[in-house]
């Protein structure tokens, strides 16, 4: 295991996506290309025709993909997860999307921008006559915009059935899988975790503990696309952190809508993963908690302090506030106040030195007046977040507050 490498604190998941990460298609067990053997002639042409099915062939298993993945961690390791067994299956995944003969977009709901890039790229692939399969949030949630007619879709739950999808768009067909996982009726947190993948940073296995989420926040598209709340057992996850280590990661990343909701579908909880999953975790390698919204952490406040104490986890949280205005808080649905932010990252910073707290903050959201972006700016001096992630608002069709009374686009602007 590459320890050393281990010893350097890595950024965060967008950041260290690289187009030069190797990618390790040979360690999987890809299966022989079956060709059709011809009558052996003493010519070139012969020999080239019995090694190598033509360029346009349809012949699933031989054509080359890109795959290109907008949005968070759990958004990559769908798509990590997606590479993995189209490459497993024969198929090359390849960096240069001019030179593909598909195009996997894998999309995010979250802003405006995000669908803007995954838009064009569509159009893009059109334009250069490329065979195209959507994923993410975006078809899952909207499957019926007009931009997406005609084209193949794979839900967010369906990522094991990506090779079926793509070998039925390669043959010229449109296909959609958009189904929910179940299991006597109830729904399961997604695809099956041992899953072949090829990981963007091969020491860093992005897991995802559950999907979907409890809130029904105002502004939020994500969950018309992953729903309500569905955990995967501890036993598979811990499971899935074994097979990771010996593969030869030395970070394991925990993701989801909320982590922080973790177990309480199942009769489980967050902490009861992290105390089975710090078990296994080998000497160099390290665990790092995703986003957790506050209210869902309020009840495990000793257990998660004594965690995040732990040697090899990360004293890092990400708790996302989104406004210091109670009456703004109350207008997004988020079922917290700002008394109970402040409780868990005062508690958090007297309990675990040193510990860095990350959050987000909206910026503009209907309604907000210059009090509650000025009580926001407090917030933010008073605790000196390290890391801050600020985003200016954007009406997502179908949500709540895409009808509710805008802030003017330049007001939105100059307070980000």
């Amino acid at each position: 295991m590459p320890s050393a490498s281990c010893d350097t604190f890595l950024n965060d998941i967008e950041d260290i996506v690289s187009q030069e990460d190797s990618k390790p298609q040979d360690r999987h067990f890809s299966r022989k290309h079956v060709v059709p053997k011809v009558r052996r002639r003493n010519t070139q042409k012969y020999l080239q025709e019995e090694n190598s099915p033509p360029s346009d062939s349809t012949i699933p298993g031989i054509q080359k993909i890109w795959i290109r993945t907008w949005g968070c961690s759990h958004n990559n390791s769908d798509g990590e997860y997606m590479a993995g067994q189209l490459a497993a299956y024969g198929y090359k995944i390849t960096e240069n999307a001019s030179d593909a003969d598909l195009w996997l977009l894998n999309s995010c709901t979250v802003k405006n921008p995000a669908e803007d890039h995954f838009r064009n790229s569509i159009k893009k692939a059109q334009e250069e006559n490329k065979k195209i399969v959507l994923a993410g949030c975006v078809p899952q949630a909207q499957p019926r915009q007009d931009y997406l007619k005609g084209l193949s879709i794979i839900g967010v739950q369906q990522i094991d059935r990506v090779v079926e999808v793509v070998e039925e768009t390669i043959k010229g067909h449109s296909v959609r899988l958009l189904g929910q996982k179940k299991d006597n009726g109830k729904r399961l947190g997604g695809a099956r975790l041992d899953l072949p993948k090829i990981r963007k940073n091969p020491l860093i296995e992005i897991i995802s503990i559950n999907t979907g989420c409890l809130n029904a926040c105002t502004y939020c598209k994500t969950k018309h696309a992953r729903g309500n709340l569905a955990s995967y057992p501890i036993d598979e996850l811990v499971d899935r952190a074994k097979q990771s280590f010996q593969e030869g990661v030395c970070e394991i990343w925990l993701t989801s809508e909320d982590t922080g909701a973790y177990g309480r579908d199942i009769g489980s909880s967050l902490p009861a993963l992290l105390w089975k999953l710090v078990e296994v975790i080998p000497e160099g390698a390290m665990l790092r908690l995703g986003m957790t919204n506050p209210p869902y952490i309020l009840e495990h406040l000793e257990e998660m302090a004594k965690i995040l104490h732990h040697p090899r986890v990360y004293a890092f949280l990400h708790i996302p506030v989104q406004s210091a205005s109670d009456t703004v808080l109350m207008e997004m649905k988020r079922e917290y106040c700002v008394a109970d932010f402040k409780r868990v990252v005062d508690f958090l910073k007297d309990k675990v030195p040193g510990i860095t707290i990350a959050t987000d903050i909206i910026c503009g959201f209907p309604g907000e007046t210059d009090q509650d972006f000025q009580e926001t700016v407090k917030l933010v001096e008073e605790y000196k977040f390290p890391s801050l992630f600020i985003n200016q608002f954007y009406p997502r069709p179908g949500t709540p507050a895409a009808k509710m009374e805008q802030v003017p686009a330049q007001v939105k602007k100059k307070k980000k």
